[in-house]
């Protein structure tokens, strides 16, 4: 089964920077994309970012501009530059991985821990 790591969480102060990384482990044949959501207190889990691995993008409006997604196919690993950050990024991130295992017929998604980040004002 395959399981996902997530680094980079921490403290910062409002218009500082963070980047999370997120590294698969286990039997991957294919990933199919990566992506980060969150969670705030009192708010329901949201898509951050998500990248394909053709390199496709999406972004939360919230985030656009200022948080890039990146994806190394070769190294099951999927990375997310957080810029200008701000009080209301202060949330739970969990990493999130759609893959194709070796000799798999079927996709499935897998799920971090989280990370967390906490931007203070």
């Amino acid at each position: 089964q395959v399981q996902l790591v997530e680094s980079g969480g921490g403290l910062v102060q409002t218009g500082g920077s963070l980047r999370l990384s997120c590294a698969a482990s286990g039997i991957v044949f294919k990933i199919n994309a990566m992506g980060w959501y969150r969670q705030a207190p009192g708010k329901q889990r949201e898509l951050v970012a998500v990248i394909t691995s053709g390199g496709s993008t999406d972004y939360a409006d919230s985030v656009k501009g200022r948080f890039t997604i990146s994806i190394d196919n070769a190294k099951y690993r999927v990375s997310l530059q957080m810029n200008s950050l701000k009080p209301d990024d202060t949330a739970v991130y969990y990493c999130n991985a759609n893959v194709r295992e070796l000799g798999g017929v079927t996709d499935y998604d897998y799920w971090g821990q989280g990370t967390q980040v906490t931007v203070s004002s």
